[in-house]
């Protein structure tokens, strides 16, 4: 659309060469002698077709459409209502317009030399809460958003150097981030704390900027560096966290290790303590039974007796000095019509599920299953 008013610029300059060369032709014709009434009619349309186009491409705004105009008249002294994208007819020499743009602009602070706005190191240095010196490259993103505020826009900053970007956002951005470092330790900038404290700059920049038409997308901590002594002292700090971290884990893994031995040796030691009482309860339970039948038959240890002799024994003699045992003549009142008492059954206690330890151990149950 800006195109439009260089073709009409260049139009009303072709006006002005027909009306000069008008007048070429009527200095001609009057030294011929010859009549001047076609130069005249040359020199009259081409001139004042030229004046006209020229005060039509004067007073023709083309708006781009990432733009807005801000009209100052000249007579009434105010700011006119900002002219929208497209074309707008002003009056040349009463109405001044000046373009601002709507677009995303972005503004940096670089300590690297011509990577910034300014050329050289521009970066922001702060101090965080425990005087540790930070010095922080940073970019702000950003767009002029009401088409009402960009009057106050131009009121306010129009005669500054640089105009808003320079007399409004940069040190807006300087102070907020100062602000915000200055409550952190250098330590946590320097870990997991940066997010955190770019997440608080854009805050601030956002609430800090709206109220002057201003809105910020974004803000981008590109780099955060500390002193020398300051990184020195970090990385030593983190060598030693890393020491004791493979300390704590190789403790863990002996402790593990020991605990696994314990519980082996104990579940060893219950099994056969399990084993162990198993046994005794058998043997106890067998003696019980025994002794119930020798108490309900004492004939019981003849029978067995004559019972376990060899087929070829039919006499026992033993020394004369020895006593007896029992009563020899009882063997033979044991006739073929002897019967044994019969033997209940006897049920074989199960392993017990937990075994109390001595003094100091520790008691571990075990599943029966």
């Amino acid at each position: 659309m800006g195109d439009i008013s260089s073709i009409i610029q260049l139009l009303a300059l072709l006006g002005f060469l027909a009306g000069f060369a008008g007048i070429g032709l009527i200095v001609v014709a009057s030294s011929q002698g010859r009549p001047v009434r076609n130069g005249v009619m040359l020199a009259v349309v081409g001139l004042v077709g030229g004046a006209i186009l020229m005060v039509v491409s004067q007073g023709l705004l083309v708006v781009g459409p990432t733009e807005r105009g801000v009209v100052f008249n000249t007579l009434s002294g105010e700011l006119e209502s900002p002219r929208d994208s497209g074309i707008h007819i002003i009056i040349p020499g009463i109405q001044q317009v000046f373009i601002y743009p709507i677009s995303q602009q972005n503004y940096t602070m670089s300590d690297t030399t011509n990577e910034g706005d300014r050329s050289g190191a521009d970066a922001i240095r702060a101090r965080s809460i425990d005087g540790q010196e930070v010095t922080i490259d940073i970019t702000i993103i950003f767009r002029l958003t009401d088409d009402q505020t960009l009057n106050q826009i131009h009121t306010d900053w129009s005669n500054e150097v640089g105009g808003y970007r320079e007399g409004l956002i940069r040190p807006t951005v300087r102070s907020v981030v100062r602000d915000v470092v200055a409550i952190f330790e250098a330590e946590s900038i320097y870990g997991v704390g940066r997010e955190q404290m770019q997440a608080q700059i854009g805050e601030r920049l956002t609430e800090g900027l709206a109220d002057d038409g201003i809105q910020v997308s974004d803000v981008l901590v590109r780099d955060i560096n500390f002193s020398n002594e300051f990184i020195e002292a970090i990385e030593g700090k983190q060598v030693e966290e890393q020491n004791l971290q493979r300390a704590i884990t190789a403790a863990e893994r002996v402790r593990t290790e020991a605990a696994g031995q314990a519980e082996a040796r104990l579940e060893e030691a219950r099994g056969e303590a399990g084993a162990i009482l198993i046994q005794a309860q058998a043997e106890a339970e067998a003696l019980r039974l025994v002794s119930e039948q020798i108490a309900a038959n004492p004939n019981l240890i003849q029978y067995v007796y004559v019972q376990n002799l060899s087929d070829n024994v039919g006499v026992a003699l033993v020394p004369s000095n020895t006593p007896f045992l029992f009563d020899a003549n009882t063997f033979l009142d044991l006739g073929e019509d002897f019967e044994a008492p019969e033997v209940p059954d006897v049920d074989i206690p199960e392993v017990p599920e937990t075994i109390e330890p001595a003094d100091g151990d520790t008691t571990t149950e075990t599943d029966s299953n």
